[in-house]
């Protein structure tokens, strides 16, 4: 069985991909390393915008909101846009997308 590549997967090699910001996360209590940082559910989608896979958590770097395009970091590089404070994480979020232009593959 191949994989999808538009999928993150915690298996596979997908370190980037793009999500839609579906929900957030309320935490009284976290590590110390996650004071003031947003916590967001995200929905990995494909370039069309149709969602792809299951749901899951990520730090927000730069301000998403709800229902925003965004990419997203997973592994050891999700930490990254907090260095060189080690923030406990597995995915984050690092960009949020204006628009996404695909090559129709027409060439004249």
């Amino acid at each position: 069985m191949q994989a999808d590549p538009c999928l993150p997967s915690s298996f596979g090699t997908i370190k980037m991909f793009l999500a839609r910001i579906v929900g957030n996360v309320v935490a009284s209590v976290k590590d110390p390393q996650l004071a003031g940082k947003k916590i967001l559910v995200v929905q990995p989608v494909d370039p069309h915008g149709r969602d792809r896979g299951e749901k899951l958590l990520a730090l927000d770097s730069v301000g998403a909101g709800a229902g925003e395009i965004v990419y997203c970091c997973r592994g050891r590089e999700a930490s990254f846009p907090w260095h060189p404070d080690e923030v406990p994480t597995e995915a984050s979020i690092v960009a949020i997308v204006d628009r996404i232009d695909l090559e129709t593959g027409d060439s004249k």
